[in-house]
């Protein structure tokens, strides 16, 4: 199968043919529909997180079942299926206390490098987050997917897959934003966006998009965004955002994964606010805060895929598209062929895009 293959930190990814196994017992052999081109793997791309090399990544994906291994009993061949990384073991304490995003049960959820189900010139090619989406096909455990119904669009489903679901379960699940709540987002790349669009479905009285794009923070009006702040004209963001709320909000963001703006979210909260960095802060960084604003219960906290539930959030998020309310369609930015992969990374650090999508069998 034809495959993107990452070498080395700042280096192009290239067109490779790839090796896959056959699926072994409780794993699922997908063709893959489509993926979506995600700011983290740009970071791993970057080199601000560290990987097993050479690998595919690739993390965002929608596709349908060719064929099923042994003793797996939620699939058959013929199933249109979102992928997850919060594969999921359904036993441990994580599982059975209803924290399912955080499972990390190795039987089921393989560490970096431990993955032997590719292979690239006779070697063992590392897999991604038990996925690697950047390829023709990928072979899973059977509860890292979602059946979706056949008539939702394969590239729309595959961004319910991360930046959907992660936007989403931050409101409605780590956050567990009220209707009438104050929100601020950080960052409105296809995560902030969904983040948006989830705080406008839950109710939010006020919904404050924070970035530099100007193209996102449009973006982000269409999303439910009531107000927008311009982080890249020199204003103060966080007095900005006070200025709005008369105070601070309820609920702030970070979407984006950098130290200024973790510690931005959080100095924006008013008494008994929470902060939520969903954004992947690069490994070292430490946040500073001030103390004194934990005596005004001030939280900050992160946030794992959304504290998913991926088997039911999902298929709601299906729902909620089919319905007209989650806007799907405005975040794709553009459909590309897999040759194209590093044009879409390349957009990512320009701006002016959303979601950029790799479809396959175009």
């Amino acid at each position: 199968m034809k495959a993107a293959v990452f070498h080395a930190p700042n280096t192009p990814l290239t067109i490779e043919q790839v090796e896959i196994d056959k699926p072994g017992p409780r794993e699922v052999l997908i063709r893959t529909s489509a993926a979506g081109i995600c700011h983290s793997d740009l970071h791993f791309i970057e080199g601000k997180y560290p990987t097993p090399m050479p690998i595919v990544l690739g993390h965002e994906s929608s596709g349908i079942v060719e064929a099923v291994g042994r003793d797996v009993t939620y699939v058959k061949p013929g199933d249109h299926v979102i992928t997850c990384l919060s594969v999921f073991c359904g036993h441990c304490e994580f599982c059975l206390s209803g924290h399912l995003s955080i499972c990390q049960n190795p039987d089921v959820k393989l560490a970096p490098g431990k993955a032997k189900r590719l292979r690239w010139n006779g070697a063992t090619l590392n897999q991604f987050a038990n996925l690697s989406s950047f390829a023709e096909q990928m072979l899973v455990h059977e509860h890292a997917l979602v059946k979706v119904a056949p008539e939702m669009p394969m590239e729309l489903a595959a961004l319910i897959g991360c930046a959907v679901v992660t936007g989403y379960g931050a409101i409605v699940h780590t956050a567990k934003v009220e209707a009438g709540a104050t929100v601020a987002v950080a960052g409105c790349g296809g995560i902030g966006l969904a983040a948006i669009n989830s705080a406008f479905i839950a109710g939010a009285s006020r919904i404050i998009a924070i970035d530099k794009d100007p193209f996102k923070l449009e973006l982000a009006k269409k999303f439910g965004a009531t107000d927008v702040v311009d982080a890249g004209n020199g204003e103060d963001v966080v007095k900005r955002v006070m200025d709005l709320t008369n105070g601070g909000v309820h609920y702030s963001f970070e979407c984006i994964g950098l130290k200024v703006t973790a510690e931005q979210c959080f100095s924006m909260l008013r008494p008994g606010g929470a902060a939520t960095v969903i954004g992947m802060i690069p490994v070292g960084t430490k946040i500073e805060l001030h103390g004194v604003d934990f005596l005004r219960e001030r939280r900050i906290q992160g946030s794992m895929m959304g504290s998913n539930r991926f088997r039911t959030d999902m298929p709601r998020l299906v729902e909620f598209y089919q319905q007209g309310r989650l806007h799907l369609d405005e975040l794709v930015s553009g459909r590309l062929a897999i040759e194209q992969i590093n044009d879409g990374f390349a957009a990512l650090k320009t701006g002016g895009v959303a979601r950029n999508v790799i479809v396959f069998n175009q």
